[in-house]
Parts: structure tokens; sequence; C-alpha cells
């Protein structure tokens, strides 16, 4: 059966952040702009679900072990397989994270050039309003990007009760959006947060078979009690 391996769940390489999504011929993360670091958390987000789908072929986790009771490798699972793809996950988790904070970086920065070029001289309060709605404007419409769209809904749900429907795109739900949703997740925790409480789920909807679209602003309520599966009765698919 081959001699026990005590380490054989250690990843091969270290866990810190050791490749360049996002950034192209090896440009450094600080140097990219906020579509390029975007565009280069999108493909981390791609390749993440890719290699979490090669775990699931082989029926485990993260955190499976891949040793006997008694310390030999499992002769049921290609071992090399599953340690290789666990190593480039945590490579791509904290390639992410750092993505995330550049990104959040670039916002802000964003946010503070557009006001230091704001019109001079100081202009009147009705021109305040209007620059700084100007310069939200980018960091809103970045932030707001659909990241979820609504699969089916069961009648007399609390989503369908909300007012969800079918082929809505979320933009927020809670204090939930495209940055931070991570794979939705982020949306299962919001709900069990607030069982029997309201959130506010904003989301575009296409009108008819025209191209034209409508933003709402639904007030949900998770709630088991309802007579189906989940507190929310609606089915979301990534963007």
């Amino acid at each position: 059966m081959g001699l026990p391996m005590e380490d054989i769940h250690t990843p091969t390489v270290p866990s810190g952040p050791t490749t360049d999504h996002g950034a192209p011929n090896g440009v450094e993360h600080e140097t990219l702009s906020l579509m390029e670091l975007i565009a280069g958390k999108d493909r981390v987000e791609a390749e993440l679900s890719a290699l979490g789908s090669v775990l699931d072929s082989h029926g485990v986790n993260m955190n499976t072990a891949l040793t006997t009771f008694d310390g030999y490798p499992r002769d049921d699972l290609d071992i090399a397989q599953i340690r290789t793809t666990r190593s480039r996950i945590i490579q791509l988790r904290n390639d992410y994270k750092g993505l995330m904070s550049r990104i959040e970086a670039g916002l802000h920065a964003h946010h503070a050039a557009a006001q230091r070029l704001a019109p001079h001289p100081p202009p009147s309060l009705s021109q305040e309003i209007i620059t700084d709605q100007s310069a939200n404007a980018t960091d809103t419409g970045l932030i707001e990007t659909p990241f979820a769209k609504v699969n089916s809904v069961v009648a007399k749900s609390p989503a369908d009760d909300a007012g969800l429907k079918a082929g809505d795109g979320i933009r927020r739900f809670g204090n939930v959006n495209w940055i931070n949703h991570e794979k939705l997740s982020k949306v299962a925790e919001t709900v069990q947060r607030n069982e029997g409480r309201s959130i506010i789920v904003k989301v575009v909807r296409r009108v008819g078979e025209s191209q034209a679209s409508q933003e709402l602003q639904l007030s949900l309520t998770p709630r088991r009690d309802w007579g189906g599966q989940g507190m929310l009765g609606c089915h979301l698919l990534p963007a």
C-alpha cells in the first residue's frame, strides 16, 4: 500500500500571491487601470470556478482527507491532481484578495481625482450637488453592475411577494454588490442574517421584447414559513 505520508495535504507551493491575473505581460497590479483590474478579477473568478469543478469531479473539497485513518494515501483518489488543484486555488484566493484591495483603492482614487478636478471658483450649492453626483456616477455604475440573474421564482414565495421576476438582474442585495458578492456566497450570508427582516434589492428588468429596461428597488423579507424550500423561493445564477 506504500509508506505513510504525513504531509500529503500540504500544498506543493507556498500560499502567497504568485500569479499575475489582471497583470498582462508581467505588469504589476499597481500600474493597471481600474478596468484592467476588474478584468483580472473576472478571470480569477472564472478559473476558481473551473478548479472548484475539478475538485467536485473527484468528490472532494479543500478540506477532504487524502489519507486513510492510519496515514496512508487513499488509493481511490488522484492525489497528485487534487494537491495541484488545491495549491492553485490557494494561489488564486490570495490573488483575488489583492485584486479586490486594488479595485477598492482605485474607486476611492477615482472619486478623489474627480473632486480635485471640480470647477473653480467654488460653485454654488446647486452646482456642488450636480458635480458630486457626476463624480459618483462612474463609481456607482461600476459597483451596481448586475452580478446575478433571477433564474426562476416560485409562486407565493417571499421572492414572489417582493415582486422579483425571472430574468431580473440583481444589482444590489442589501450591502452585496458585484465587487463583493464572492460567487453569490455573500447573498446567502445576507439571507441567513436577515430572516424575518426586510432586505432592499435593486434590480434591472427588461421591458417586453425591446432593449429598454427599468430599474426597481424591491423589499424582500426572507422567511421559512412560506411553504416551500429555502427562505426566498427563487433561484439565482451568477450574471
